[in-house]
């Protein structure tokens, strides 16, 4: 199984040693994310450093590391599913469009996201971090 996280999880990897930072470096999974949406931890890296008490060169090599356990999707895997995408997405949250895209390129692929925006769609299943948690709570 591959699966895809959104911005948010990896900013709440970068910004916490949590249970999500964890489950990336120690679950095992085959995790990607899209490369065209690095620009949104670029985007938000003074809110991450302020959050997670960070120095820039501090976020650089915790994000290198983190990294490390994610596939970077480059955009020309994904471009065929755009269109479906666009059509499953586009009105719920244009954002999370890419998301989509990156599972459709897939199969037996599923989205970790706590983005509940995620819900109102019905084309990739999508899992938070607290099921993806119990999951190996046992």
């Amino acid at each position: 199984m591959i699966i895809v996280i959104d911005t948010n999880i990896l900013i709440s990897a970068l910004i916490k040693d949590s249970i999500t930072r964890r489950l990336i470096v120690s679950s095992g999974m085959n995790f990607c994310y899209p490369e065209i949406s690095l620009h949104e931890i670029r985007k938000h890296k003074k809110l991450i450093m302020e959050k997670s008490g960070l120095s820039e060169k501090e976020l650089g090599s915790l994000l290198e590391r983190v990294l490390e356990y994610i596939v970077l999707i480059p955009t020309e895997v994904i471009t065929e599913h755009i269109g479906e995408a666009r059509s499953v997405m586009l009105k719920i949250d244009p954002k999370d469009v890419v998301f989509i895209a990156t599972a459709l390129s897939f199969k037996n692929s599923i989205i970790w996201s706590d983005d509940k925006d995620f819900e109102r769609q019905n084309a990739i299943k999508v899992i938070t971090t607290k099921q993806f948690a119990k999951m190996f709570e046992k």
